[in-house]
């Protein structure tokens, strides 16, 4: 089975010379390659960029290769491992196997064995033609752009359920990209040359959601003066998104069930139920499981819909990703206006990358398409990114500045608590007075001030 051109494999072993080894007959066969000779280095590296594929060393000084599957399982479920393992550790590779390892090698290997394994391990996460070009096999993520592990992670496990007719439910707050998810997971599946359908329960009065996804034939009620096919039958063969899911009023909760489990939907008024070919993907901001506790959202609805479950963080958590996003979509933005624009200032990106968010990549997207309309100059400045974010942005301290405040504020805190005494505050701080008073003196502090009786003369 030939590589994925440009395929990311993380090397681990102590041994250098099977390293250098291992490196070159990787890289001669299409891979990309990273070496390290610790599991401390290996998940240093998971740190930075995930890869397609972890092969590990039982034998590692530290924590062994079998710690080091467990921290990389706890991150990263998806991630196949493969270890390499002497006849004395062959017990614990096999149990490893019981646990989530992909596979074990023993030593010494076959060449041609290993590069098959690595193969076969790379098809079962990757399920794509490795013939295509790395491109052709990102095309399906294209409108998702991100290089934070978090969602490499996630997207490694939505290619994966992207190969079944798995019903998806995909959880996150509003604006963190629901939508576009479920859309990538589409392009990825079988089904991607068939329609993709999205619709709102919650933008859609309750009265007429039912005609909505239903459809309703002539006469069924009054304003239908034509047979109307609903979202169902549009998206057959294909995917229908129930956006915000979890506000979908109960009554037609009911109906939604029985349209899964019988896979036919019955219009609005009709007598006769048509077959449809449709897989579920949902998504919703609200907490389900409290929605159930509170009758407002059914049970078993909640496990048709929830097969297979999908976070997206929130912005926040992929910080790294903001300057990628805020210059992605300004260069979208500077065509849609015909602005000269192509790029922000150091300290708008500074801004930009440690707002809040509380919006999301939506608040993001609005915030850039301010900014690029108002632009006068070809980089955007940091009053612009200012004016348009209306909140103050998290301020973040080198660290001699964090140092410095936190000597500052500690010895304020000292003061108060001895009631402005020097010797007292010096020895809870564990310091001579002499050096005590050199750093009140660093940080322009009086400690007469702090005395409850007045300020004093010291």
């Amino acid at each position: 089975m030939s590589a994925p051109i440009g395929a990311h494999v993380l090397l681990v072993d102590d041994d250098p010379d099977l390293l250098r080894l291992l490196s070159m007959r990787l890289t001669a066969a299409g891979y990309r390659v990273t070496a390290v000779e610790s599991a401390e280095a290996a998940l240093s590296q998971l740190a930075m960029e995930r890869p397609q594929l972890v092969l590990s060393d039982v034998q590692l000084p530290g924590k062994d290769g079998l710690a080091l599957f467990d921290a990389i399982r706890a991150k990263h479920p998806s991630l196949p491992v493969i270890l390499l393992t002497a006849h004395g550790t062959i017990p614990d590779a096999v149990e490893a196997t019981s646990r989530g390892v992909y596979t074990y090698l023993t030593k010494p290997f076959d060449g041609k064995a290993l590069l098959e394994t690595i193969g076969q391990a790379l098809a079962l996460g990757s399920p794509t033609d490795h013939n295509q070009s790395a491109s052709a096999n990102e095309s399906w993520r294209q409108a998702i752009v991100s290089r934070s592990n978090v969602m490499a992670e996630l997207l490694a496990e939505a290619k994966l359920v992207a190969g079944s007719d798995a019903s998806v439910l995909i959880r996150g707050e509003s604006g963190s990209g629901k939508e576009v998810l479920a859309q990538a997971i589409h392009r990825a599946s079988p089904r991607a040359s068939h329609p993709f359908v999205a619709v709102n329960c919650g933008a859609i009065p309750e009265s007429l959601l039912e005609s909505e996804l239903f459809g309703h034939i002539k006469g069924a009620f009054t304003g239908a003066v034509a047979n109307h096919a609903g979202l169902f039958q549009a998206a057959n063969g294909g995917t229908l998104f129930l956006d915000e899911i979890g506000d979908m009023p109960v009554a037609l909760q009911v109906k939604l069930l029985r349209v899964l489990q019988e896979r036919v939907v019955r219009p609005v008024g009709a007598s006769q139920a048509i077959p449809i070919d449709v897989r579920i993907m949902s998504a919703t901001h609200r907490d389900l499981d409290a929605a159930m506790a509170e009758g407002e959202f059914r049970e078993d609805l909640y496990y048709r819909l929830n097969v297979v479950s999908l976070t997206l963080p929130t912005l926040a958590e992929r910080r790294e990703d903001i300057p990628l996003l805020a210059n992605h979509f300004l260069a979208k933005l500077a065509a849609k206006y015909n602005k000269r624009v192509n790029g922000f200032a150091p300290e708008a990106v500074k801004a930009l990358a440690t707002a809040p968010w509380p919006g999301n990549v939506r608040q993001l997207h609005n915030v850039v398409e301010q900014v690029s309309a108002l632009a006068t100059t070809p980089l955007i400045p940091l009053a612009l990114v200012q004016r348009a974010l209306r909140v103050p942005s998290v301020q973040v301290l080198t660290f001699t500045e964090a140092r410095l405040r936190f000597e500052r504020e500690y010895l304020v805190d000292l003061l108060k608590l001895t009631d402005g005494s020097v010797a007292d505050a010096a020895r809870l701080a564990g310091r001579n007075r002499t050096e005590f008073y050199r750093l009140l003196q660093k940080h322009g502090l009086t400690p007469g001030v702090f005395r409850t009786d007045g300020p004093v003369a010291e």
